[in-house]
């Protein structure tokens, strides 16, 4: 029985289907294309315009590729005979159910809207947000696209990225960097201070204002710990820790500064 209804099918209606289905796929293919083109033309126009930055370009070609799909796909029913005020009432009989399920995708959304009215970043600043530190990549509908130093690209959620502590690192000119180090008792801290703010200060890409913070920031059993903090730009953080460290291990070795000690622990055998 179902054999004999195919091959009705076939024999009646099987040509006229084939070429919707034809004209489906071709509409889909030159509609995608038609779509990438118009998103690239008002993307380069918005560009060349120069009164929007990159963030919220990339967020409007996202909407605007999003909602041309959706009208590509809406013709693309019309041609099997679904009419469009048909979809749309059977859309919003499921809405409940749709809304329900795309909760989550929803709150990203709302967030990612929130996210370009406050703009507490943007595409090339260095964040931690939503557990990820790293540069970001691209602001999206939904999430956020963050490369992080190892060079992993990383993607959070825009509702976790704004219901969370955001710190931008490149929102201020310079920024601090933090090092430690310890010299044995029985070595002048204040000669040693005075050697590091040479050294520190010689370091390519260490602010002059403010200069380096370089004290003793306690004592310990084994000498008095320095912090070393020098000051750089953003861009040339990691140069400047790496480099402050090295710059700590030769000048103590040039002074002939002993290695300090590591205390011996005693226990009380009963």
């Amino acid at each position: 029985m179902n054999t004999e209804l195919i091959w009705n099918f076939l024999s009646t209606q099987g040509a006229d289907f084939g070429l919707k289905i034809l004209g489906a796929i071709a509409a889909w293919v030159v509609g995608r294309w038609l779509i990438n083109l118009a998103v690239g033309l008002i993307g380069g126009g918005l560009e060349r315009a120069k009164k929007l930055d990159q963030t919220l370009i990339r967020y409007l070609k996202s909407i605007i590729s999003v909602a041309l799909t959706v009208v590509l796909i809406l013709a693309i029913l019309d041609i099997f005979g679904v009419k469009t005020t048909s979809f749309a009432a059977l859309l919003a009989g499921a809405g409940l159910a749709i809304g329900t399920a795309w909760g989550g995708l929803l709150t990203h959304f709302a967030a990612g809207v929130f996210l370009q009215v406050l703009r507490p970043y943007k595409v090339g600043d260095f964040i931690s947000a939503g557990g990820t530190v790293g540069t970001v990549k691209e602001l999206g509908l939904f999430a956020t696209t963050i490369l992080t130093p190892d060079n992993v690209t990383t993607i959070v959620g825009n509702n976790k990225v704004f219901s969370d502590n955001i710190q931008n690192f490149s929102n201020e000119p310079f920024r601090r960097v933090d090092c430690l180090a310890k010299v044995a008792n029985g070595v002048d801290a204040q000669d040693a201070i005075a050697r590091l703010r040479v050294a520190v200060a010689a370091i390519p890409n260490v602010k002059v204002s403010p200069a380096p913070d370089i004290e003793i920031l306690q004592f310990t059993p084994e000498g008095p710990l320095l912090c070393v903090r020098p000051y750089a730009h953003t861009d040339h953080y990691w140069q400047v820790y790496f480099d402050t460290h090295k710059a700590v291990a030769t000048t103590f070795g040039s002074a002939g500064y002993p290695v300090p000690e590591t205390p011996v622990s005693y226990r009380t055998v009963a």
